[in-house]
């Protein structure tokens, strides 16, 4: 939710907010959970969100800094050994931030409390 917040310029956490300026400005990278996308696509389709999947294939056009991360065997693997995330696809962002051994920018309440993470957002 965090990337569909930045892109339509809703209400966000400065410092969540800050990671993907500074991506803008190509001084950090920012990985995008194939889960990520796919659940912008379900939610633009249902009407609930604004942004689409082509906008953030016109993102990581113009800002090279964001990439997209493919859902992979050892990303799903490693999304296994997460118990304190119930739902599967907030796993899977998890276990693909816990993969790349990066902080994951979120707002999702279960997945700061998680101990497989180290969230941004405020």
């Amino acid at each position: 939710m965090a990337l569909v917040l930045f892109l339509e310029h809703r209400k966000m956490g400065q410092k969540a907010k800050k990671c993907f300026e500074g991506a803008e400005e190509g001084k950090i990278e920012i990985i995008i959970p194939a889960m990520v996308i796919a659940e912008i696509g379900y939610l633009s389709q249902k009407n609930k969100i604004k942004i689409s999947i082509k906008d953030i294939e016109a993102l990581t056009k113009r800002y090279p800094n964001y990439q997209i991360a493919d859902l992979n065997l050892p990303i799903i693997k490693e999304s296994f050994f997460i118990n304190d995330i119930p739902e599967l696809h907030d796993r899977l962002i998890a276990g693909t931030a816990q993969h790349f051994n990066v902080k994951l920018i979120i707002n999702n309440p279960i997945i700061i409390a998680s101990k497989a993470v180290d969230p941004i957002w405020k």
